[in-house]
């Protein structure tokens, strides 16, 4: 069972403790505590080539996309009986789809679809969070509808957004590389935290959208991240930001659960029952609205477009099939229903906001449970291509790499005085290595099989090794040997090492 699904049960059995049966937060600390470190972490990991190869279906998917959902639920939602405004609220906060949720079955796809997925959801929720403002702001009498007022606010919101966020991001890397300088990794990790926040901060202070400012920035410091930090920072980065994600999800999900046993219980009779109706139903539109527009987009697309070069950018129909059903819905649109004001600008309280958030909750578990069943077996059927291209780019890297050790490898040594024999055993060691991702590289060649094969032993028996030396330095502070400060210090020499093993076992 997927684990947002598990969460948000817990947040429904928390919901039975009285102490935290009123538990909310203020909506508008919602957007920022949550989005803007959830969309940076997303948008730092992306690849920012595959967006650029696939801009085009990228820029569809999340924008025209999300306005036809948007309306489509919402047109489903007023005739089922929500008035416009509430009706509007519901298809904004439904519409965006969340790639993370995507990674149980990531494995089963192609790369390119995983990241297609990925690019989608950080487009899509600024375009999502525009229509999710509009909409709230009419309700609550703070917004009026017209042509002019409308298309001012998706300029601001796209243009201040984009401007924003590449402000931030240079002001970051500036403030980055001068903390490098003094090599504190706990100062570069607490200004990377910072660089998210400050971006969504600067983009809502102009009233621009700070989704899409936390997206620009990250996807500029995801080209220059690289070459701004030191390997001890980016080791504590990638710990700090993996557990982050996940409390941040998790918390969602139960403050989703608690907010839904709410709602339940101010549902009642008919209420409830038309709007599990209403979950059904916006459920089966979303997966319906997302196939029509990804086939009737293609073929507007082949239609428009007949450069030879586009055909080499084509899917398959099954292979699109598979990306109309990974649609799924989670954190973003939590996020966005929890947001949902509890009164309008006069006092009256908002219309319908416990059936947004019911029917949200129920969205997303739908999505999870039905498509994330149904995916898997999708996929089969698809039988996709293997994706081979992230692998030999992975080798080409290993061997330049290996390469340029090398080849600077003699002058290097000669400036620091190195004595020859530890030159020869490195030169060795690199030799071997470059031997083994070569042989790697051309899996299929019957030759590289008994190289192969003794690195795999290797790198086991390494492995269970370093299980040794750790029970024997517990021993020794066990025995009052040695100080538990060592302990830790020895540990984490070892820890490094066991990363770096069994990343190498995964990789052979």
């Amino acid at each position: 069972m997927a684990a947002p699904v598990l969460q948000l049960t817990a947040g429904v059995a928390l919901g039975f403790m009285p102490a935290l049966r009123e538990t909310e937060l203020p909506p508008d600390v919602l957007l920022l505590v949550f989005l803007p470190v959830l969309l940076y972490w997303e948008s730092v990991t992306t690849s920012l080539r595959a967006i650029r190869r696939d801009l085009r279906g990228v820029v569809l998917t999340g924008t025209l996309l999300v306005a036809v959902t948007a309306w489509a639920v919402a047109a489903l939602a007023h005739v089922l009986g929500l008035p416009w405004g509430p009706a509007w609220v519901l298809g904004a906060a439904v519409a965006p789809t969340d790639a993370t949720a995507v990674g149980v079955v990531s494995r089963l796809l192609p790369q390119r679809n995983v990241t297609l997925l990925r690019a989608e959801s950080l487009i899509n929720d600024g375009t999502a969070l525009v229509v999710y403002s509009l909409a709230v702001g009419v309700t609550v009498g703070s917004e009026h509808l017209s042509v002019a007022h409308v298309s001012g606010l998706v300029a601001l919101s796209y243009g201040g957004g984009l401007a924003a966020g590449a402000v931030v991001a240079w002001l970051g890397i500036q403030l980055r590389r001068r903390v490098r300088q003094l090599g504190d990794t706990l100062l570069d990790n607490l200004t990377i935290i910072l660089i998210p926040f400050s971006a969504y901060l600067v983009a809502e202070q102009i009233e621009a959208s700070g989704v899409l400012a936390v997206v620009v920035c990250g996807l500029i410091m995801s080209q220059a991240g690289p070459s701004l930090g030191r390997a001890a920072a980016r080791r504590q980065t990638e710990a700090f930001w993996s557990l982050a994600m996940y409390l941040l999800n998790g918390a969602l999900f139960v403050l989703v659960g608690l907010e839904a046993q709410a709602a339940v219980r101010a549902l009642t009779g008919n209420a409830l029952t038309e709007a599990v109706v209403m979950v059904v139903a916006v459920a089966c539109a979303l997966v319906i609205v997302r196939f029509l527009f990804l086939f009737f987009a293609v073929y507007t697309i082949r239609a428009l477009d007949r450069r030879p070069q586009q055909r080499g950018r084509r899917m398959s129909h099954r292979a699109r099939a598979v990306s109309a059903l990974a649609g799924f819905r989670g954190a973003v649109s939590l996020a966005l229903a929890l947001s949902v004001p509890y009164t309008l600008d006069s006092g009256a309280p908002f219309p319908d906001r416990d059936t947004i958030v019911f029917v949200t909750a129920g969205v997303v578990v739908a999505t999870l449970v039905v498509q994330g069943l149904v995916l898997p077996a999708v996929a089969r059927w698809a039988r996709l291509p293997r994706d081979t291209d992230s692998e030999h780019e992975l080798a080409l890297a290993r061997t330049a790499t290996s390469r340029a050790a090398l080849d600077a490898l003699p002058a290097t040594a000669a400036d620091l005085g190195t004595d020859a024999e530890v030159v020869e055993d490195l030169e060795a060691e690199y030799e071997t290595h470059l031997s083994t991702v070569q042989a790697a590289d051309a899996a299929s060649d019957p030759e590289s099989e008994p190289l192969l094969r003794r690195r795999r032993q290797e790198t086991s028996l390494r492995l269970a090794l370093l299980e040794h030396k750790g029970s024997a330095v517990i021993a020794l502070r066990d025995r009052h040997r040695i100080d538990d400060a060592v302990l830790l210090r020895v540990q984490e020499q070892l820890d490094a090492e066991e990363v770096r093993l069994a990343q190498l076992s995964q990789d052979q």
